[in-house]
């Protein structure tokens, strides 16, 4: 079996298993005793708080341990609100920001900055966003589902001019790298870079004004609560330090395998859009979308293969909505598929995925080709009831139809899926037809497409 996501959760490191098992035997004490055993804990403590801070890029007195990388947002933002009340409770936030940010910030007023069809923010966006009473603003390091690296440097000076903190998701990046920019806080999380699952770590300066919400504890500066799990986190930072000593030569190997994807699906696979920053994105992750095709069954079919991806598709998920990263980017959602390589991921896995890909791709399309669209000829338009139909059937009957009109024509596709809203205008910029707008309708919206060729 292949995992190719990595992004979700990276395989534990050897080192972060050495790092465990030998941490079980020496650091299951209380490190806050005095005695021999806690004094040991207490040494082995440090010891990871060090590493993790050399890592992070900051001192080891402005990081604590976490329960989660959740946790580490959610007691930032919180912490860092609360330590500017007086200033208010306005937040800046990306549309594209993992949902433990967007979450988070639902519990104060928001402005969301939007982003560009490669996923990045625009500084000045954040500059046209700031107000007199903004108390924090947040950007992730890279997104997790396309690999889009963000400006963080430069909006990190853009809030230092405006006395505004800026908090870091550095999730996706830390084990690529330290965090560049005059940030204020950062978090992450130990999955993400091969370390154990339930430790996050939290990074906020010397000067940053910060107050800790909830009860109060004595543990990890009070920031916090809870009796630390040192063998997890002693493992975490082992792990940390390895794949730093790795990042600069496996970075170098593992963009070549995914430039050689992002270059060959196209090649291999017609009606395809592979999406985020072409230069700007971490090396491991490249994501793609192929029209007419559920998500979902996709990934069976890939899993059946022997790999194991995921999606952003609308189809793959409980509620039924593309991606939040999708739909801020504009970007198709139906048939994603996101591929995460882990360190040590190697040629022969990633030729052997672009060998059953295509076959993998038109068997679901076949699958999907036997619905009939319901078409009715309206006084000067073409119109595709798709009510009631999932992605990606009302983009399937819209590509069989739009040959029926003349070029000037259009077709008005009736849908009640909101992955329509997305996907109808990702469809007409491959096809180079004219995407007319969005009419509201007795059931659902009536998505209306001019043919232009």
């Amino acid at each position: 079996m292949s995992y190719f996501d990595a992004a979700s959760s990276a395989p534990l490191h050897p080192v972060a298993r050495q790092a465990l098992l030998a941490a079980l035997d020496e650091g299951w004490a209380d490190p806050s005793r005095l005695y021999r055993e806690g004094r040991r804990a207490r040494l082995l403590l440090d010891a990871a708080r060090e590493a993790a801070a050399e890592a992070v890029g900051c001192r080891p007195d402005e990081l604590v341990f976490t329960s989660s990388g959740t946790q580490a947002v959610h007691a930032g933002i919180a912490g860092a609100v609360a330590g500017r009340r007086r200033v208010g409770r306005h937040l800046i936030v990306s549309a594209v920001e993992h949902s433990s940010v967007l979450h988070s910030a639902e519990l104060f007023d928001v402005t969301e900055v939007p982003v560009g069809r490669t996923g990045a923010v625009s500084p000045q966006a954040y500059v046209d966003a700031l107000r007199p009473d903004t108390a924090l603003a947040c950007l992730q390091s890279a997104n997790h589902e396309v690999g889009t690296v963000q400006p963080v440097g430069e909006v990190a000076e853009v809030c230092r001019e405006a006395g505004v903190p800026l908090l870091v998701d550095a999730a996706q990046s830390l084990g690529w790298g330290p965090v560049e920019g005059p940030w204020s806080l950062l978090t992450g999380s130990a999955h993400k870079w091969g370390g154990p699952s339930g430790v996050g770590l939290l990074a906020v300066r010397k000067g940053v004004r910060f107050s800790p919400q909830g009860p109060a504890d004595e543990r990890e500066s009070g920031r916090a609560a809870g009796f630390e799990n040192l063998p997890a986190i002693v493992a975490a930072a082992a792990s940390l330090r390895a794949v730093r000593a790795e990042a600069a030569q496996e970075a170098v190997r593992l963009r070549e395998l995914t430039e050689r994807i992002r270059a060959r699906v196209p090649q291999l696979v017609a009606d395809v859009e592979v999406v985020g920053d072409p230069e700007r994105r971490l090396p491991g992750i490249v994501t793609f979308s192929c029209l007419y095709v559920d998500g979902e069954t996709l990934l069976h079919e890939l899993d059946r293969e022997g790999f194991s991806v995921s999606s952003g598709s609308s189809c793959t998920s409980s509620t039924l909505t593309p991606s939040h990263v999708l739909k801020a980017m504009g970007v198709l959602s139906e048939g994603n598929v996101r591929v995460s390589l882990p360190f040590g991921a190697v040629s022969e896995e990633v030729d052997r995925f672009l060998e059953v890909l295509p076959g993998a791709v038109a068997r679901v399309r076949e699958k999907l080709g036997a619905p009939t669209p319901a078409v009715v000829a309206g006084e000067d338009a073409l119109v595709v009831n798709a009510l009631g139909k999932r992605c990606p059937i009302p983009v399937i009957e819209l590509a069989k139809v739009i040959g029926d009109v003349p070029v000037g024509g259009t077709v008005r596709v009736l849908s009640d899926d909101e992955a329509a809203r997305l996907d109808i205008p990702a469809w007409c910029e491959m096809r180079e037809q004219e995407y007319v707008g969005e009419e509201p309708a007795d059931q659902g919206s009536a998505y209306v497409v001019r043919r232009v060729s």
